[in-house]
């Protein structure tokens, strides 16, 4: 994964599986919407333990409410 980041100009100290894991979970749950499938994908025995991967910062809330433009 270090030697990729590298080619593609990412800073090796921000890659780690984790991330990667954090990263696939979120834009499937962003396509599928579905937290049951998306659990047993990761492996999770709780959809708690999925919800909790997908907890968004103040920040993507704010920007999400941007985006709807209902909000000035």
């Amino acid at each position: 994964m270090k030697a990729l980041a590298k080619k593609t100009g990412v800073e090796a100290t921000k890659i780690f599986p984790h991330n990667l894991r954090h990263l696939f979970a979120t834009t499937f749950y962003r396509v599928s919407r579905d937290i049951v499938k998306l659990a047993d994908v990761l492996g999770h025995s709780s959809i708690e333990t999925t919800r909790i991967c997908l907890l968004t910062t103040g920040a993507e809330h704010r920007r999400s409410l941007d985006e709807l433009g209902l909000v000035s």
